[in-house]
């Protein structure tokens, strides 16, 4: 679900030309997942080659790169399940919408297909860091500790709670979003940085984080009931310290638990002030491996023409870099 607190952090639009030559981190869990809930059939049903095996995270991966969470809670699962069951009630009635729409939710990553992704991405020459944890924990730390990373980018704002520096949002070629209601809406990309936020706010990063754990994150989804992130902000300036914000709110945190909604506001701090992180990471990128691409995706037996027609805009991209250093 991610941390919804959008309407309360300052942001401001932003331009690809304004990122060139710049290394971003991004969570690449959460990047596969969104290709195999969107690049799928009409009904539903994901890309897949001639054995049966889904490739529209091996598509997303390819395609859209030239081109351009930590805990699976109760609550999640239990969603998905009931995704299963209506997919399966829409099949029965071939209701190919409705199977098109239930298919999106229960979409679960396996290990093959993350060392798939893993393998193709590194052969298109780009860096891969394993994360012992929170995959936007990791990245929040590479780009506060490392110079050449420049941002995180994420469609949430959770990456701010682990103390990023900068945020990047709408990083895509797409340049509208379909909404629930089926109408679009325009979008661009949004740069996002941790000290203008602080100061907006009048807070400090700890202060932050509690307002992100009242609203809700993915460690307590839904937060403390009834309290929005204007709320959330006014009970921050007010109590100042984790122990007494919360302590402010202790009887709607206790009537939560006697329906099953608890959590311990301490243990998900944590989470966000000492996140699971490799310290010692390298960030290197290898030579583009053009064989090593055609024999991963003819394998799942991807058009060579279209692999080959990718490739060869890699080369031009390659070769207009080469260029720019030269000038």
């Amino acid at each position: 679900m991610g941390l919804q607190i959008g309407n309360i952090v300052p942001r401001e639009a932003t331009e690809f030309s304004q990122l060139k030559g710049r290394t971003i981190a991004v969570d690449a869990y959460n990047t596969i997942y969104q290709f195999l809930s969107t690049i799928r059939q009409p009904d539903g049903t994901p890309l897949m080659d001639k054995k049966g095996n889904i490739t529209s995270h091996l598509s997303g991966l390819f395609y859209r790169n030239v081109a351009l969470k930590y805990k699976t809670n109760l609550m999640r699962t239990e969603a998905k399940g009931e995704a299963r069951e209506k997919y399966k009630e829409a099949m029965k009635k071939e209701d190919i919408e409705e199977m098109g729409k239930y298919a999106k939710q229960f979409v679960h990553l396996t290990k093959e297909i993350v060392d798939e992704s893993k393998e193709l991405l590194e052969a298109m020459g780009i860096a891969i860091v394993q994360a012992p944890g929170e995959a936007e924990a990791q990245a929040a730390h590479m780009a506060r500790t490392d110079k050449n990373i420049y941002a995180v980018a994420s469609q949430d704002y959770d990456s701010l709670l682990f103390a990023a520096p900068r945020l990047i949002q709408n990083l895509t070629l797409a340049r509208r979003r379909k909404l629930a209601s089926g109408s679009y809406v325009f979008i661009s990309p949004e740069f996002v940085e941790l000290e203008k936020v602080l100061n907006a706010l009048q807070v400090n990063h700890e202060q932050l984080i509690s307002i992100g754990i009242l609203t809700g994150t993915d460690y307590n989804p839904g937060g403390v009931k009834g309290i929005g992130p204007k709320k959330a902000l006014q009970i921050v300036i007010k109590y100042k310290y984790p122990a007494a914000i919360f302590n402010s709110v202790r009887e709607q945190i206790e009537k939560q638990a006697e329906e099953g909604r608890d959590f311990d506001w301490q243990e998900v701090f944590e989470l966000f002030k000492k996140p699971d992180v490799d310290k010692d990471f390298k960030v290197e990128f290898q030579k583009i491996n053009e064989n090593k691409i055609k024999e991963i995706l003819l394998e799942h037996d991807f058009s060579e023409e279209r692999i080959e027609n990718q490739l060869a805009k890699l080369r031009e991209h390659k070769e207009q870099a080469k260029q720019r250093k030269l000038f």
